[in-house]
């Protein structure tokens, strides 16, 4: 599958972190609710190549723009999944998000291993799923509240799967404002 070419955004743009392995559903959570808020070219698929990469779950896409080459942003969002390991640790990856390190971030699942590296977590409580605990930790957190959503400063960690919802409102209320979140919390039962 190939993604079409991006439709210009009228308004913030949101880079989206996508790598091998990346979770469909905490990828597909955190754009529907962007498009729900900010329109159709509300997000930016981001990668260090722009070859096709297969997803969690077999699927193919293409992303739609390089971290050296991403216009302007306001926002991050770092899905989780089974390839997040690997790719936090890509240098191209970590300096992308060293230098977007303030503005609002959401990271939910495995994701959050992307912004450890990145060091996004150093000083900040942080959420997320309970099998990263002791792998969190490495990256110098404030706190650790296993299976909570925290937000802490510019960022906001969720545990993985439908977390991403939640940690992609977060984001989406710093944008957009809290009733285009609440709308889209409300359509999408979250």
């Amino acid at each position: 599958m190939t993604d079409p070419a991006p439709v210009p955004a009228e308004g913030p743009v949101v880079a989206v972190a996508v790598y091998a392995g990346v979770s469909e559903l905490e990828l597909g959570a955190m754009v529907t609710v962007c498009r729900l808020c900010g329109g159709e070219g509300a997000t930016r698929t981001v990668n260090r190549s722009r070859a096709s990469i297969v997803t969690a779950g077999g699927l193919v896409m293409t992303p739609q723009v390089l971290y050296a080459a991403l216009p302007e942003v306001c926002a991050l969002l770092l899905p989780g999944g089974p390839g997040a390991a690997k790719a936090a640790r890509d240098p191209l990856l970590r300096a992308f998000l060293g230098t977007h390190a303030a503005l609002p971030t959401g990271a939910s699942g495995s994701g959050l291993l992307l912004a450890g590296e990145g060091g996004l977590l150093r000083g900040r409580e942080v959420g997320g799923p309970p099998e990263l605990e002791d792998s969190l930790w490495n990256y110098d957190p404030a706190s650790l509240h296993p299976g909570e959503v925290r937000r802490s400063g510019p960022l906001t960690s969720a545990p993985g799967g439908l977390g991403a919802v939640r940690a992609a409102l977060a984001v989406a209320a710093a944008l957009w404002g809290e009733d285009a979140a609440g709308d889209a919390a409300r359509r999408l039962g979250a």
